[in-house]
């Protein structure tokens, strides 16, 4: 069938969408979300429709991602048909009955994902089905290899490469701005790639972002790492594990994280790492609540580098509190400058030398952590920082009073004497997004008692700052029904920790880092 283009200037987020009328597609023999061809000159491209009773007949109307790969114009005509389903969603429906996939099964499925050839429909229920039935390690490791091969490789010659990830859970982990200098500076190569936040009040490029651009090219990035042996960048600009960021937009609204380890590993074989430390935050209010659970999570990273070449260790890290007292980008770019500096809480500082310390024994070094507490102790890891930032483009000579924090700000006190017995780690993240963080980076909550802390009634207990007053008041209101911060002054009090039904909030906020 032969139709007219009438170019629609909608954007689909990559994916290749029409719209044809009704009639147009009962006589091509096709419904909504089905597949169909599209030939024009010497190209073709399989797209979903959408079907409209208004659209006029005999017209196609392209979505914006359609004309870029036709290269298509309003009022040229093209051929249309009726498209086969890629065999991907045999392969998906398997899953759904709970089939195990091969590999050559997966590669197909991840292709078409990044191809963009299955549906939003297709896509959530393989993510669904991963969820439900889980996937054994042969899986996990095809789905990784899949997701490596579908993306750009960073390629870098130096070797060993180094790399850190944290799967994220706890308010405040601003770890990677304090390790990666320390790992530097003793010579080894550290190419960073982190995500901006998607559930949290700050992912590490957030927070990097105060203190130089992010945003930078594979190309910029080797030139860096050419310059300063590291890097801390955003990795959503770079096309690495492409399928990622797809499975993603699915994860997140249906609250479950299916691909976890495929997703971590895939990017850190992309960027050519060779020793990864795996970093597990573990408490009641991080995203592994037991000690059991980290565990089976560190032996599935440990047998998935094995399979792919890479030596990967775990830390299991305290997982109770906020890290350090700053939550926000802004207010944690500051504290993770004032560590490197010797100034910083002995938390985030101890997490940074230890995490150092078992990449630096990975690679053959005697007493890693006092290696990287040296490195720090000597100023040497905040000297390597401000190289990184000015070779992305910032100012290494940046101040801590440079970094502006919002403007409106509360101060919260103890309502009772006693000892701060718990921080709940997912209020604590609430009542920072409610202030704006992420977005404002100013916003965010600057805490003055950690665990064990003994206050006194009046004193306070953290600082809400934020950009705009709306928001601060928002977050003033939450504080009156969230308890974010347990005093508790005798033992007994602790016996009835709530009574239910409670006129508290009590959403289970779902986690999801990469």
């Amino acid at each position: 069938m032969k139709l007219k283009v009438r170019t629609l200037y909608i954007e689909a987020g990559g994916r290749p969408i029409v719209v044809l009328n009704k009639e147009d597609a009962k006589s091509l023999g096709i419904h909504a979300v089905d597949r169909i061809e599209i030939k024009y000159k010497d190209k073709r491209l399989v797209a979903i429709t959408n079907i409209s009773t208004i659209f006029p007949e005999g017209y196609i109307g392209l979505y914006k991602e359609v004309c870029e790969q036709l290269k298509v114009s309003a009022g040229e005509e093209v051929d249309v048909k009726a498209a086969h389903r890629p065999a991907s969603t045999r392969y998906i429906q398997a899953k759904i009955h709970g089939k195990r996939l091969l590999e050559h099964e997966i590669k197909t499925i991840i292709r078409d994902v990044v191809e963009r050839r299955i549906s939003d429909i297709e896509l959530s229920a393989f993510v669904t089905a991963l969820y439900i039935h889980g996937s054994s390690m042969n899986e996990k490791e095809a789905l990784t290899k899949a997701m490596v091969e579908t993306g750009k490789k960073l390629n870098i010659k130096k070797k060993p490469i180094l790399d850190k990830h944290s799967i994220g859970g706890i308010p405040g982990d601003k770890t990677t701005i304090v390790l990666v200098p320390i790992v530097a500076a003793a010579g080894y190569t550290i190419p960073k790639t982190s995500s901006r936040a998607i559930t949290s009040p700050a992912g590490t490029a957030d927070r990097m972002e105060v203190l130089c651009p992010v945003n930078l090219s594979l190309e910029e990035i080797k030139e860096v790492i050419s310059k300063v042996n590291a890097c801390i960048v955003w990795g959503g600009a770079l096309d690495l594990a492409p399928a990622d960021d797809l499975f993603i937009q699915v994860e997140y609204p249906l609250a479950i994280d299916p691909l976890l380890l495929p997703s971590i590993i895939s990017k850190k074989k992309a960027m050519g790492a060779d020793y990864v430390v795996i970093d597990i935050p573990t408490g009641r209010e991080a995203k592994i609540k037991t000690i059991d659970e980290a565990h089976e999570l560190a032996k599935e990273f440990i047998e998935l580098g094995k399979r792919l070449g890479m030596n990967i260790q775990c830390a299991i890290t305290f997982g109770e509190q906020p890290l350090g007292y700053a939550i926000g980008p802004a207010l944690e770019a500051k504290e993770a400058l004032l560590t490197l500096m010797g100034k910083g809480p002995e938390d985030l500082e101890e997490k940074a030398i230890n995490l150092a310390g078992i990449l630096f024994e990975m690679v053959g070094e005697s007493n890693g952590k006092k290696k990287a507490r040296e490195i720090l102790r000597k100023g040497l890891a905040e000297r390597k920082l401000r190289e990184i930032i000015e070779a992305q483009g910032g100012n290494p000579k940046i101040k801590i009073e440079d970094i502006p924090i919002g403007r409106e700000k509360a101060i919260i006190t103890a309502a009772k004497e006693g000892r701060i017995v718990w921080i709940n780690n997912r209020d604590i993240a609430h009542l920072a997004r409610t202030a704006g963080a992420p977005k404002d980076k100013g916003a965010g909550i600057l805490l003055n008692v950690k665990l064990g802390d003994y206050v006194k009634k009046g004193d306070k207990l953290f600082t809400i700052y934020a950009e705009r007053l709306t928001k601060l008041e928002e977050a003033i209101k939450l504080t009156e029904q969230l308890e974010v911060i347990g005093i508790s002054k005798d033992i007994r009090d602790l016996m009835l920790i709530e009574r239910i039904p409670t006129e508290k909030i009590h959403e289970k906020t779902f986690i999801l880092e990469r």
